[in-house]
């Protein structure tokens, strides 16, 4: 009999604590978003449910029932809803529409803000609305926020482990998670910027003390991370461009690709050294007769469908395509280095910023174009070659354009570092022009612009608004695959 009532009490406390956890907001929390997936405990034949949200903290009937701002029908115990500002105190109830007798208690929670989610400081000004993609919601790294389309803030990056400063590569990954790089650190974040995952914060690939992250951290299908690191390793160098001189050498900080599983275990590595030190780029030499390259490497995409790894080289205008798990080079686009001439370029591309594959199977690419005089960005796409004395065949490219007001002034923004570019699932592209311009922009495969914006920040100064540095941007295309990154966290 004791153990019976044991056991019964059991179940009557798990059952209390499983309704306990279905509360969200929880009581007093402060939220970095405003966004929210507010769930409750279910009711028995219940189907019917109002929420109801006041601005304000109140703990009375009267004093909440004068400051309702929103009334809410959800026909389950869960729903997606916007509250108005960042930096607010607000209270909600349910009611039970079934017998509008029983509310529930009233609950509270604030939302957090910081200058990059207050509009009166930064904002993402939008220069054309959407014509398709009204549902979208995009990342920005310079802005540490994710934007609607409208150019409202709905998401910011908090504090993460005492840091505020910038992250590179914010984005969505195929979990419902949030991975960037912050401090030469990989994390893995969901969406109340808790850390999920974290680099192991070691140099079992470099050999250094830490693996020095830069630039891009993908999550696999797989559940698997991968991430850009750089060694520092030896160069042959040699005197006027030609590797002749086995005595000469100097420290060349080379590139790595890690992969770590989910408990931060190197499963597999990629050193770009390997590949250098017996490649022709050993002939690279400068027009001006100076010896001298940066073979730091800027971005990569893993197809997982063909166990491809492509690896951007941004200084030398470079693509490698690596053979995975081998390591071994299935194919290097660009300018092949001979011995004693000068780069002259390689005519595709110049200072490419990301690379990936299209849907089709197609190479596509930013480029920064900072080798010609317009300095004006190109997103490209080029067929890979099938034969082997073929190369790539560009066919199709859009041309960046600048602000009116900004004509002849190109020299300004000069596009040598920054921007991305993403498919979307019609085929158009989502741009990220990076650099101090910024522009943030959709474009159609007939070349027309679906969406454009531009992130500012207020200059008290000069009583106007500047344009933002961007690293990247990022675009989680519908409000399905949001609210799957919302909904993570009652799991």
């Amino acid at each position: 009999m004791q153990n019976k009532i044991v056991s019964a009490l059991f179940l009557f406390l798990l059952f209390t604590f499983q309704l306990k956890a279905q509360l969200f907001p929880k009581e007093g929390s402060k939220l970095n978003y405003r966004l929210i997936g507010f769930s409750f405990p279910a009711e028995n034949k219940i189907s019917k449910y109002k929420i109801e949200l006041a601005s304000g903290m109140h703990n009375t009937e009267d004093s909440f029932a004068k400051n309702i701002i929103k009334s809410l029908d959800c026909e389950t115990n869960k729903l997606v809803a916007e509250v108005p500002s960042f930096g607010m105190e607000y209270t909600w109830r349910v009611v039970n529409k079934n017998n509008t007798e029983n509310n529930s208690r009233l609950h509270h929670f604030s939302t957090g803000i910081i200058p990059e989610a207050d509009t009166h400081i930064t904002r993402l000004r939008i220069a054309k609305n959407a014509d398709k993609y009204e549902d979208a919601y995009v990342f920005l790294d310079g802005n540490k926020a994710l934007y609607d389309m409208n150019g409202n803030p709905v998401w910011y990056l908090p504090e993460i482990e005492g840091s505020n400063a910038t992250p590179a590569d914010l984005k969505l990954s195929p979990q419902g998670t949030i991975t960037f790089i912050l401090n030469n650190h990989a994390y893995e974040i969901n969406y109340n910027g808790e850390i999920l995952w974290k680099d192991p914060h070691n140099g079992k690939v470099s050999g250094d003390s830490v693996e020095h992250f830069h630039h891009q951290l993908s999550r696999l299908t797989n559940g698997h991370y991968m991430v850009l690191g750089t060694e520092s390793a030896r160069w042959n160098v040699g005197e006027n461009g030609v590797n002749n001189n086995n005595d000469v050498y100097a420290m060349m900080p080379f590139g790595t690709v890690i992969e770590y599983d989910g408990k931060g275990n190197v499963v597999w590595s990629w050193k770009s050294s390997a590949y250098f030190q017996t490649s022709d780029v050993l002939n690279y030499k400068r027009p001006e007769g100076k010896h001298g390259i940066d073979v730091h490497e800027n971005a990569f995409y893993f197809d997982e469908k063909t166990n491809a790894l492509y690896v951007s080289f941004r200084d030398i205008s470079r693509i490698v395509k690596v053979k995975y798990p081998e390591g071994t080079i299935l194919n290097s686009y660009g300018e092949t280095y001979k011995p004693g001439i000068p780069e002259k370029g390689n005519g595709l591309y110049c200072g490419q910023h990301s690379c990936n594959i299209s849907r089709e199977g197609n190479l596509y690419l930013f480029d920064n174009n900072f080798c010609h005089s317009e300095y004006l960005p190109k997103i490209e796409i080029f067929r890979e070659p099938v034969a082997e004395k073929e190369g790539l065949k560009k066919i199709w490219e859009y041309k960046s354009k600048i602000r009116p007001e900004d004509a002849g002034k190109q020299i300004q923004y000069r596009f040598s570092s920054g921007g991305n570019v993403v498919e979307l699932p019609d085929h158009s592209m989502f741009v990220s022009m990076g650099n101090v311009y910024g522009e943030i922009f959709i474009v159609t495969m007939d070349k027309k612009i679906l969406w454009s914006s531009f992130p500012e920040k207020w200059n008290p100064e000069l009583n106007k608004w500047d344009l933002i540095y961007q690293y990247r941007a990022n675009i989680i295309t519908s409000r399905m695959e949001l609210e799957h990154l919302i909904w993570n966290l009652n799991k």
